[in-house]
């Protein structure tokens, strides 16, 4: 989106703000899970994660939390704290986040710094794929949306950092930062 047609950080906040996404919703969880049920078995135990951009309700962070990992908060509006960006993690998660990303390069290599050699960046975005219907696209209509991605994005993003991808599953990847 031209960044003219930005909302500002008020307007941002108050569309946020209409989300009803409590940590303890089935409904919401059930979402999560698209997230949470690929990248649970391939992280070690213990593993310590930051949840970034982990909005008013950080469910995902407490369901990675209550299966026994180690959880950092961070969020622009709702948990700004951002000395948790000068940490290092095995793994960080953005669940319906990078569509908010004015700055998307920036962001990606932020992360790719705060994470360990051979940590996870996972990623849940509804993926663009279709320009005919583009226009009339829900996802599109949310005016805190500035940037899409399709499936082949996620892998030039990869190979931009030197990452691995896969998508295991709809509107869901996972970046693999090397071991060294």
């Amino acid at each position: 989106m031209d960044p003219a047609h930005w909302p500002s950080p008020a307007q941002e906040k108050a569309t946020y703000d209409l989300h009803d996404n409590q940590t303890d919703d089935p409904g919401y969880r059930t979402f999560l899970g698209k997230m949470f049920n690929p990248l649970v078995p391939r992280l070690p135990a213990h593993a310590c994660g930051l949840d970034f951009g982990c909005g008013p309700g950080p469910a995902l962070a407490q369901m990675l939390a209550d299966t026994g990992f180690q959880m950092a908060l961070y969020d622009p509006l709702y948990y700004p704290d951002k000395t948790v960006l000068n940490s290092r993690y095995d793994f960080i998660t953005c669940t319906e986040v990078v569509e908010h990303l004015h700055h998307p390069r920036a962001t990606f290599a932020a992360l790719d710094q705060m994470l360990e050699p051979g940590g996870l960046l996972a990623v849940m975005t509804c993926f663009q794929t279709n320009d005919a219907q583009f226009a009339n696209w829900h996802y599109r209509r949310d005016p805190t949306h500035v940037v899409f991605y399709r499936e082949h994005t996620m892998a030039e993003i990869a190979q931009q950092f030197g990452w691995t991808c896969e998508v295991p599953a709809k509107d869901v990847v996972l970046f693999t930062r090397p071991e060294t």
